[in-house]
């Protein structure tokens, strides 16, 4: 399954994003803004479990969340949409994926993994601001089951038709969520009309 949020909000810190004068500190808020907003909708179908309780005045049947929820970035420009979840879901565990895109061939390697226990009883978000030709969400999500992971989300600003389609192939048990799906990779291997290289932009690299 793959959603798109076209809410006005997010469509518009988006649009901010997207301005190539927008500099880092703007970038880098707006991120953490949209994250946040997609947040809600990425967790609208997490299981609860039901529970009783004793509010101030009696005894209440009710309902909570049980299963753990694990945030895995792709390293780096995955860091940038940890805090807006985080600020939603503060008792979030986080893991890392370390991917980089060989510049020649855009084939993905890996270079570093850590989680915490337990994925396998997990609801585990793999965050990645581009869902470009999907080379590094596939291998990072490829790692994250290898460690158990069963219950998988991946969520992405901005994707391009070809990522979503290898996702789509590769892993048709992962659903996924784009704040926009955009037009083509261009001869690059970059999103078009995108919003740049997101890993440079959050952090002033460039």
């Amino acid at each position: 399954m793959i959603t798109v949020l076209n809410h006005p909000l997010i469509t518009h810190k988006l649009t901010q994003m997207r301005r190539v004068e927008t500099g880092t500190k703007s970038f880098r808020q707006n991120l953490d803004e949209v994250a946040g907003l997609m947040a809600y909708e990425i967790t609208r179908d997490l299981k609860l479990d039901p529970v009783t309780i004793n509010t101030p005045v009696m005894e209440y049947e009710t309902a909570e969340l049980t299963r753990e929820i694990v945030l895995v970035p792709i390293l780096r420009a995955g860091l940038g949409m940890v805090d807006g979840i985080l600020s939603l879901i503060p008792t979030a565990k986080v893991g890392h994926v370390g991917v980089y895109r060989d510049e020649e061939t855009l084939q993905p390697h890996e270079y570093f993994a850590k989680f915490p226990e337990n994925l396998d009883e997990a609801e585990v978000l793999v965050l990645d601001p581009m869902l470009a030709t999907g080379g590094s969400a596939d291998a990072a999500i490829e790692i994250v089951k290898k460690h158990g992971a069963k219950s998988i989300k991946l969520v992405c600003l901005v994707g391009a038709p070809e990522g979503v389609e290898l996702i789509k192939k590769q892993h048709p048990d992962v659903d996924i969520f784009l704040a926009a799906l955009d037009e083509k990779l261009d001869e690059k291997g970059y999103i078009v009309p995108g919003l740049g290289d997101a890993g440079d932009r959050i952090f002033g690299t460039k």
